[in-house]
């Protein structure tokens, strides 16, 4: 590797600029938070319809969303591949698994069954689960110090765009019903394929090749995590995305359903209001979060704060105002704002600068297979649950925000350090 080229991939200067090899390659990191979005957010949207075609009881709906990508599939993925990731290196995890997403996603695409439908979903939600945090992880250790926010804000903006293109494509195709869902996968299967190649010219995170010439990775075990400042990160951080998750991933996957099933639309008004509020998650995180997470300490909490106070509202008023539009709307923008500056954005960013290279990925394997892992348990209720009505959907969520929004004024100052710093300083603890 050339000097040029380690400069250009390596984030360990504590400094903010940005190379645009280092844009390039978040960029087609961040591919994986599109296909992962983009998946959920197809099955979420197609989810009516294939209860009809297939005649799937409510019970297995939630199955079918319990085993992809919104939910275990994703947690066990993430558990293997955030581990491999860490002994085997970065590279080997994101070169291959997006070819296992694109056969499983063509499986979803032709099904004709329950099986096949049952089988792909599964797969791609372990395809997806185990490239997500190899990707993060490579991200946030060739991100300069003082720009580290604002590169994972970008893999958070591909993690938005993913469920727009598709809502948009579910919404021009409505009028075909199920083929038009169909043709939404097909499309997932080209941008993986597309995506794939493009990885090819990707090299090896440096920092994990210095960690594996010093012996450090061969040293590392998952049992370091359960002490000391690791198992503080790791509660931190997994509690955190746990209970956010619980309520984005609801958001994403169930408001088409809930929309239309609950009465308060039709398919096509249920997909433009799920699509506008992650249109506006996309605009909050460039214009919030991106240029906001490295200036500071204050600045960060300022964010939680806000974005926490806007999340729980959004939640809270199907508690007290009827299941409407006019509410969706309220709520759509609230909590599509709000998330940018108190959600996965701010997780993906701490949960690179409170580890060591060497558990990385296996911390993050953990932290969002175990929130996966709720998801789907949660998710096999939700189709039973809103049956009945929005409220206790609504409950649920407003108090799974609150306990998010708390755990979250606990962050420490990390904001614009190196990750070499930020290790000596744990190890100095």
């Amino acid at each position: 590797m050339s000097v040029e080229t380690t400069q250009d991939a390596t984030g360990d200067a504590e400094n903010g600029a940005v190379t645009k090899q280092q844009w390039k390659w978040t960029a087609l990191a961040g591919m994986a938070s599109y296909l992962d979005a983009g998946s959920i957010v197809a099955l979420g949207s197609g989810l009516s319809l294939f209860q009809d075609s297939m005649g799937l009881s409510s019970d297995a709906v939630g199955t079918l969303t319990a085993i992809g990508p919104n939910a275990v599939g994703a947690a066990i993925g993430a558990f293997i591949g955030g581990r491999l990731g860490d002994k085997l290196g970065r590279k080997r995890i994101y070169q291959y698994d997006l070819l296992v997403y694109a056969g499983a996603v063509l499986l979803i695409a032709f099904a004709v069954n329950p099986l096949m439908l049952f089988v792909g979903t599964f797969i791609v939600g372990l395809a997806v689960g185990a490239d997500v945090p190899t990707s993060l992880a490579l991200v946030g250790e060739f991100s300069p110090a003082k720009a580290r926010g604002k590169l994972m804000g970008l893999t958070q903006v591909t993690w938005n765009l993913g469920p727009v293109v598709v809502l948009l494509l579910a919404w021009a195709l409505s009028d075909l019903g199920l083929l038009g869902i169909r043709l939404v996968f097909l499309q997932l299967f080209v941008v993986a394929l597309v995506t794939y190649a493009l990885r090819r010219g990707m090299t090896e995170s440096v920092a994990w090749k210095l960690a594996a010439q010093s012996g450090k990775v061969a040293r590392a075990r998952v049992r370091d995590l359960l002490s000391g400042p690791n198992l503080r990160a790791l509660l931190y951080t997994g509690g955190i995305y746990l209970f956010w998750n619980l309520a984005a991933g609801t958001n994403g996957i169930f408001t088409p359903y809930m929309v239309k099933t609950l009465g308060a639309g039709s398919q096509a008004t249920s997909v433009l209001l799920s699509c506008a509020s992650f249109a506006l998650a996309i605009v909050g995180t460039v214009a919030l979060y991106m240029r906001m997470a490295d200036k500071g300490h204050k600045y960060r909490k300022a964010m939680w704060i806000t974005g926490s106070v806007m999340q729980i509202t959004a939640y809270g008023l199907f508690l007290i105002l009827p299941f409407t539009i006019s509410t969706i709307i309220f709520n759509v923008v609230l909590f599509g704002i709000g998330q940018t500056m108190a959600g996965e954005g701010f997780y993906k960013t701490v949960s690179q600068e409170l580890f060591p290279t060497t558990l990385r990925g296996t911390a993050q394997g953990i932290s969002f297979g175990v929130a996966r892992v709720f998801l789907g348990i949660w998710s096999f209720f939700v189709p039973t649950l809103a049956e009945t009505g929005i409220t206790a959907v609504a409950g649920f969520l407003t108090l799974c925000l609150c306990v998010c929004g708390v755990i979250g004024m606990f962050m420490p100052n990390t904001t614009g350090k190196s990750l070499d710093r930020l290790e000596a300083e744990r190890a100095a603890v």
